[in-house]
């Protein structure tokens, strides 16, 4: 048995063969490959486009998804080894896991970091929880990273622009009126060094630079595919001569949950929209965002609405992966 937790575990033949699959599927949507399988979804943080692609993409595949949102549809869950449940939990990840097992093929968990503990957090606890208690395999629906989005990316990138490998990829710190989640710039990091492209980080400040975890990866998979991982604050530099810009906003994690200390950095980013200017500067890149996005304060009207964009294309492609990775592990199919 498999899980879908996070790209760094899965090899880049095998990522590009769920890209492969997902394109079948979006030639032909309808199939039995879930005839008779069943999916919890379980929802700790609100959803649009997670929530719909992956219901639908059962239903299409024949199979049937159940919709638990646990911010107030089921009982309060804990999840640490030992726990006194004196407090808000009414059940812990070990009943719960199991319970869904028992009913369910497959089980997918979107829960954010609760912007408390960073050093707790980045441990991804809840989703380790139930993938070490499930006896099916789990999707993640976004946590600390999101894979999911990961694979629709660089399935959009492919289209966009053919062999990414060797290509210059920008991924940029854009603002935002609120920290967020490093959970997208840690993927966008992880699949832009895992298909070799030499990828550009943008902040405005060295207190943005993401965890040394997905760091240390990207580190490890350029030197594996012979590109570069390159951080910078110049927004010239970085721009200049892109093939395709990936925009994100996130919150510092020096300033993990004590965001009024971060906000004379935050307002170092005030000049970082994507814009036409910025974008004349590249070699006729592409752009996306993962979506919900903030126009005109992430991305320029003008960079949205220009045939550039691809953060569509990026969406739709949601739904296609992830009939891919479900028919994968329900089936306990190589990829």
């Amino acid at each position: 048995m498999r899980h879908f937790l996070s790209t760094e575990d899965w090899s880049r033949d095998e990522l590009q063969a769920l890209i492969e699959r997902a394109r079948r599927y979006r030639e032909s949507p309808q199939g039995d490959a879930l005839k008779g399988k069943s999916i919890a979804l379980v929802f700790f943080n609100p959803s649009l486009r997670t929530r719909t692609s992956f219901d639908l993409g059962a239903h299409q595949l024949g199979g049937h998804a159940i919709v638990l949102d646990a911010r107030g549809g089921t009982w309060p869950v804990e999840f640490e080894d030992g726990a006194v449940m004196d407090g808000t939990a009414e059940e812990h990840v070990k009943e719960a896991a199991r319970v869904l097992s028992s009913y369910v093929d497959l089980i997918a968990i979107r829960c954010f970091p609760k912007f408390e503990n960073w050093t707790a957090e980045r441990e991804d606890p809840l989703i380790t929880a139930y993938a070490k208690y499930a006896t099916v395999p789990v999707i993640n629906m976004e946590t600390i990273v999101h894979p999911c989005q990961e694979l629709a990316h660089m399935m959009a990138l492919q289209d966009a622009i053919g062999d990414v490998r060797g290509k210059e990829f920008l991924l940029t710190w854009v603002p935002h009126p609120k920290p967020l989640n490093t959970a997208v710039a840690n993927s966008a990091l992880l699949i832009a060094s895992k298909f070799g492209m030499n990828v550009r980080l943008l902040i405005p400040d060295e207190v943005y630079r993401l965890d040394q975890r997905y760091m240390g990866a990207a580190e490890r998979f350029c030197a594996q595919a012979g590109s570069s991982l390159t951080v910078t604050t110049d927004v010239n530099a970085a721009y200049t001569g892109a093939h395709a810009v990936y925009a994100k906003s996130w919150g510092a994690l020096p300033f993990f949950g004590q965001w009024d200390d971060e906000t004379p950095y935050r307002a170092k980013g005030a000049g970082f929209m994507i814009d036409e200017a910025k974008m004349a500067m590249t070699d006729n890149a592409v752009v996306s965002h993962c979506l919900p996005m903030r126009r005109n304060v992430k991305i320029a009207d003008a960079v949205v609405d220009s045939p550039a964009f691809i953060g569509m294309a990026e969406a739709e492609n949601r739904l296609h992966v992830q009939k891919a990775i479900m028919e994968t592990l329900a089936n306990g199919a190589e990829p």
